[in-house]
């Protein structure tokens, strides 16, 4: 064997790397948004939605080997509670002064984390 499809069997490499691509995903989605005037509640909102979607597959097929339509529900419970700590964290930096660019880069790792511990905790827990 291998030794990166060794690396690639492991549970959190492949949450880094898929994650990796989730985020750049979602973050451009999030940054088109704001460029075209959106708020940021708006774009976050909208760059969630998108990112459920295309996250729902990547994450529970590459990341937890188990993906199912009956968990969506609970994954979408999930990144609406990271939605909300993500809005919540944008809005105490858009009022510290902080750009709404650079504040969504600076929370996209605590909120990666949580949304990773979540999903292992509660929706991909029997997989």
């Amino acid at each position: 064997m291998s030794v990166a499809k060794k690396i690639l069997e492991r549970r959190f490499i492949r949450f880094l790397l898929v994650g990796g691509v989730n985020t750049l995903f979602g973050y451009g989605v999030f940054v088109s948004l704001i460029y075209i005037g959106l708020h940021y509640s708006l774009a976050a909102l909208l760059g969630t939605i998108l990112g459920i979607l295309f996250n729902f597959q990547t994450v529970g097929r590459l990341v937890f080997d188990g993906y199912h339509h009956g968990l969506f529900f609970k994954f979408l419970a999930v990144y609406g509670a990271t939605y909300l700590l993500n809005v919540a964290g944008l809005y105490f930096f858009n009022a510290a002064g902080v750009s709404n660019y650079l504040a969504g880069a600076i929370l996209i790792l605590p909120v990666a984390f949580i949304a990773f511990f979540l999903n292992k905790t509660f929706v991909f827990s029997s997989v």
